[in-house]
């Protein structure tokens, strides 16, 4: 093997050169990312940068000496438009074809945009450092902003707005934010822990379109015809992953780049973090984790396997998915599948106070764990009971989870 292109210079990308590296391969490491910024770290952008508490220059992953250690073909400001699986080449936007022995895919996700926001100042997603930045400049003098989507990226962008001393307006579609991944009991809980920082949180709203004029944006206007003025809207509403280059490849594409237990799409190509949906042997399900130390973990995962590619030694990606979030003074952090579950229940602590842990089940096991407001060493533990599939009749024992206040 004498070349792996690795697409995508961000933390999964980053944690495949490196540990291919640290295996000891000596062929040439071509990584592609589509900014020129050196790899960094993105859960900060919607919290420290945001909020001004961190200077960029905290966020990239390794010093630039560092990565010359690595000694990569290094094609920062790049993108990448195609792939050729039979010639084994990849194609970048300037023409130049880039042959590979193997590829990894890691271009990550991009965020959903809502109607009528192209091109219109003060409308903003959190996905780059240069989103962040741009939404942190606007955000020293704004006073109303709107936030589109209740999920992890508009609470947390909602927190910070909240803590800078500004008018927030959270719409979600939803009857319950999140109650699809987290339970219903779960999601009143995180709810009501905005409207007691004064977030005018609205569910079941639908967004129509953003309006503006002269190119600022001026507000949104809802699905019912009524208007909500403001100075910033951010946008919230999910992700796209980034597989358009990878169309017409013959690479098996639906709702990702879809992977078998070690990661790989087909012969010597690889998907990593966002963008790859693998099948995790531990819970028997194909999963797409949007979540910083999943991509790292499964980018170390792939070196190692492309290290032993033809071997016994391949070993397949089956981790305890693990995120966390920031928001107001709570802690959220959360292993496992939560998303599917048959049941949560509170195992310990209080809905209400919004300091408890909760297990969700699916069939006969646990599969998922979720703190708020704890120490990390009380949700820790979780995890490896999760990694050994326990069954639920062995769980602590449990009180019902609907003591939450009503949202």
């Amino acid at each position: 093997m004498d070349r792996v292109v690795i697409v995508g210079a961000s933390a999964g990308g980053l944690a495949a050169a490196e540990t291919l590296r640290g295996q000891g391969y000596c062929g040439t490491i071509t990584l592609v990312g589509d900014e020129t910024h050196l790899p960094y770290d993105r859960p900060p952008l919607s919290k420290q940068i945001l909020s001004g508490e961190w200077d960029t220059d905290r966020l990239p992953l390794r010093a630039r000496g560092d990565i010359e250690a690595l000694g990569l073909d290094l094609r920062l400001g790049r993108t990448a438009i195609g792939v050729n699986v039979q010639d084994r080449s990849v194609t970048l936007a300037d023409g130049e074809m880039v042959g590979y022995n193997a590829l990894v895919v890691a271009t990550g996700v991009r965020p959903r945009r809502l109607p009528g926001g192209d091109g219109v100042r003060g409308v903003h997603v959190i996905r780059t450092l240069d989103n962040a930045v741009a939404l942190r400049e606007q955000l020293r003098t704004a006073r109303r902003i709107v936030v589109v989507g209740a999920g992890f990226i508009g609470a947390e962008a909602a927190s910070v707005a909240r803590g800078l001393g500004l008018s927030v307006t959270m719409l979600e579609p939803a009857p319950v934010p999140l109650a699809h991944a987290v339970g219903e009991d779960v999601g009143r809980a995180l709810t009501q822990a905005h409207r007691g920082h004064g977030v005018d949180l609205r569910t079941g709203v639908m967004v129509r379109e953003i309006l503006s004029r002269d190119g600022e944006v001026t507000g949104v206007a809802l699905a019912d015809g009524t208007v909500e003025p403001a100075d910033i809207v951010v946008v919230g509403i999910g992700s796209h992953p980034n597989t358009e280059w990878l169309e017409g490849s013959g690479l098996p594409l639906d709702n990702g780049l879809v992977c078998d237990a070690f990661s790989e799409a087909a012969p010597g190509v690889y998907g990593v973090g966002d963008v790859a949906r693998w099948y995790n042997p531990l819970f028997g399900t194909l999963m797409r984790i949007e979540h910083r130390t999943n991509a790292a973990e499964q980018g170390m995962a792939v070196a190692r396997n492309l290290v032993c590619e033809g071997t016994r030694e391949r070993r397949p990606f089956a981790p305890v998915p693990y995120f966390w979030s920031d928001q107001y003074d709570m802690r959220i952090q959360a292993y496992g599948h939560l998303r599917g579950h048959d049941e949560v229940v509170v195992v310990e602590g209080d809905l209400a106070a919004r300091r408890f842990i909760a297990a969700y089940r699916q069939g006969e096991h646990l599969v998922g764990a979720l703190a708020v407001g704890m120490p990390p060493r009380a949700v820790r533990s979780w995890r490896g009971a999760i990694a050994a599939r326990r069954e639920w009749t062995v769980i602590p024992a449990r009180s019902p989870a609907g003591t939450a206040p009503a949202a």
